[in-house]
């Protein structure tokens, strides 16, 4: 089968790339996505890559990554003057003179024009806020099958209506799409074995972190991490910490943003992380990229009690629970003491996701899937 895998990046992450790499700009795009996708973002190429190692073709898009886009452009021969044709002439016209790259219909055209070449079965959303229902109407004669994934917080229903089939890795959201009429699979998320490859051990070996981040949609979170970070010292990383109160525990022992392999660095050179679900979202139920991506690179994890987590960990043997602040930073402090028992649940819990929750894994599981709705 051929995959068109559509996925859109936090602009921060995106302009830190352009400005941090010297060559970023001056190579071609299959150069650039190289460049990009090492930095282990998200879900970065994991699908693709998986997928194609499975046997199958598969291109990853980032669908607002300016950069990236226009190179794609400029190395298929596509000019300005092409855009201009496939496009609202004097909307561009505006657009370039206000010196923005592209607008939001800019990267609509390119990727109409990327899928328009790659000619796909399958046209894989993920991240499906950043897809018009407008633009899904165009795209859908061009592939198979529309495949949606989504696990934020959901917009009205009829939003779904066009899509062939939404995946979800919360199992009550796949409930709820059923109930309404929509096709609907669970699927989970996972960890990408690679990223082992790219990690070493540091001198500033860390006790306790907790990396994401702090906006209004975290404050739950954020005051659950605030009681405990003045029980047990927490390093922490993540961005919209300005949505903090300015004696917010969380703003003394923050250590800026982290990303990407450096995130996956931070993590690996701790002992223990904590992670905590948004619950209007979640709602009884575990499903979270901390849950793979801690216990991948081999740190304890201490998460918030779910039903169907011992689906994908045994808890107290290969990850731990808490109920409440208390709780939690009872467990840190117990860990912190009982380094051997703390070593083992976490050498447990990488052996668990390195055998079942790696991205290969996921990408034979996706294809069983999509093979019953093609």
């Amino acid at each position: 089968m051929k995959f068109v895998i559509l996925n859109s990046d936090y602009p921060v992450f995106i302009e830190s790339v352009a400005k941090q790499d010297t060559s970023f700009l001056s190579v071609t795009y299959d150069e650039q996505t190289k460049i990009y996708f090492d930095k282990f973002f998200g879900t970065a190429n994991f699908y693709s890559k998986n997928l194609c190692l499975l046997g199958h073709e598969a291109q990853d898009f980032v669908i607002n990554n300016q950069y990236l886009q226009k190179k794609w452009l400029v190395d298929h021969d596509l000019s300005y003057n092409k855009i201009l044709e496939l496009f609202d002439k004097n909307r561009i016209l505006r657009t370039l003179k206000r010196k923005f790259y592209f607008s939001s219909d800019w990267y609509y055209k390119a990727i109409l024009a990327q899928i328009k070449e790659y000619r796909p079965d399958v046209i894989y959303i993920q991240l499906m806020a950043h897809i018009s229902p407008v633009f899904l109407k165009k795209i859908k004669k061009y592939c198979k099958l529309l495949v949606g994934q989504i696990a934020c917080p959901m917009p009205s229903l009829n939003y779904f209506k066009d899509y062939d089939l939404i995946l979800s890795s919360l199992p009550n959201y796949v409930e709820k799409f059923k109930k309404a009429g929509i096709k609907s699979e669970y699927f989970k998320l996972g960890f990408e074995k690679e990223v082992l490859n790219n990690l070493s051990k540091k001198d500033n070996f860390f006790d306790v972190v907790h990396i994401g981040g702090y906006g209004p949609v975290h404050n739950e979170r954020n005051a659950l991490l605030e009681k405990v970070s003045k029980i047990v010292p927490i390093d922490f990383w993540g961005y919209g910490v300005n949505n903090l109160s300015s004696e917010s525990p969380i703003r003394k022992k923050i250590h800026g943003e982290s990303w990407g392999v450096n995130m996956f660095e931070t993590l690996y050179n701790s002992k223990i992380t904590m992670t905590k679900h948004i619950d209007s979202v979640a709602g009884e139920y575990a499903n979270n990229m901390t849950l793979f991506e801690a216990t991948g690179v081999g740190t304890l994890l201490i998460t918030d009690e779910k039903k169907n987590l011992s689906e994908l960990f045994k808890i107290g043997e290969e990850v731990v629970t808490y109920k409440n602040a208390e709780d939690l930073a009872d467990k840190i402090k117990y860990y912190l003491d009982h380094e051997e028992e703390r070593k083992k649940i976490a050498l447990a819990g990488q052996r668990r996701t390195l055998t079942e929750h790696t991205y290969t894994n996921r990408m034979q599981e996706l294809i069983k899937i999509i093979e019953n709705y093609l």
